[in-house]
């Protein structure tokens, strides 16, 4: 059973519903990442997910289009990321890590090649924004080789039959994107994500999470009611942006969102605010 099937076995188990958490790779620089992802695992998150920087990170918001060039900018490549992932193995075996970004950096590298390192740095599935379900094949045999879950964006636009074959060659859980449009943007329909969820659900059995439009503890309590995750990004990406000269300050803003994130879904009070 791979990281990811345990973790959301264990959230069935014990009846609550996963929080995924992302960051950008190396920003605000590279030495940060272990310490923010060690945070996030501390602060409640299940899975976390970790972006490849980009020159052109078409699906993103400003936000994360920001935190992609702070990264960049200290030259934070693939292979650094894979190097920053190890170092987080070292002291956590547990927490599953995804690796989402874009093709070319990975086309670049060569598929084989860059799903055996992944995997052997302690990576366990990996989201291509821009690569059609139809067109993965190469990439789906790589990472499945590697027993690397590949895993796909399914949009409100998204057709029923185009749901079940995007769900034939998924694994480790379905990401529901909840909004048209970038990451950070607009209001989230709850009630609209049900009726989405409930068309994926229906043609499989793997987890579905829900990204885009999850701001506060509010709405990931309310979302948690719908779906088998919560996915927040940019809430995060903000915060780090905010306190980019002040580890101390960034480690404290990031722990006390998740946390707060962690207690809407568990149905607790939590005060703390920001925007996925």
């Amino acid at each position: 059973m791979t990281r990811i099937a345990r973790r959301f076995e264990t959230c069935r188990e014990t009846g609550r519903k996963a929080l995924i958490t992302y960051l950008t790779g190396g920003d605000p620089e590279p030495d940060a990442t272990v310490g923010l992802m060690r945070t996030l695992a501390d602060s409640g998150a299940d899975i976390i997910e970790v972006g490849m920087p980009f020159s052109d990170p078409m699906a993103d918001g400003p936000v994360i289009q920001a935190a992609c060039e702070r990264a960049l900018a200290h030259g934070t490549g693939v292979r650094r990321l894979l190097d920053i992932i190890r170092e987080f193995r070292r002291g956590d075996d547990d927490t599953p890590v995804v690796l989402m970004g874009y093709l070319n950096p990975i086309e670049q590298m060569g598929y084989d090649v860059f799903a055996r390192e992944a995997a052997a740095a302690g990576v366990d599935g990996v989201l291509t924004v821009d690569l059609p379900p139809e067109e993965s094949g190469d990439l789906v045999s790589a990472l499945t080789g590697h027993d690397l879950d590949p895993i796909w964006l399914v949009a409100p636009t998204t057709r029923r039959e185009r749901i079940r074959s995007i769900c034939d060659v998924a694994r480790g859980f379905v990401y529901y994107v909840s909004l048209k449009g970038v990451t950070g943007a607009a209001t989230l329909d709850v009630a609209d994500v049900e009726r989405h969820v409930a068309d994926i659900r229906a043609v499989t059995q793997l987890p579905v999470g829900v990204g885009f439009g999850i701001r506060d503890a509010r709405t990931a309590g309310a979302v948690a009611g719908v779906a088998d995750a919560v996915v927040v990004g940019s809430g995060i990406v903000r915060l780090i942006g905010e306190h980019v000269d002040d580890a101390q300050a960034r480690e404290r803003a990031v722990g006390d969102f998740v946390a707060s994130l962690r207690a809407g879904m568990d149905g607790r009070n939590a005060t703390t605010t920001g925007e996925a």
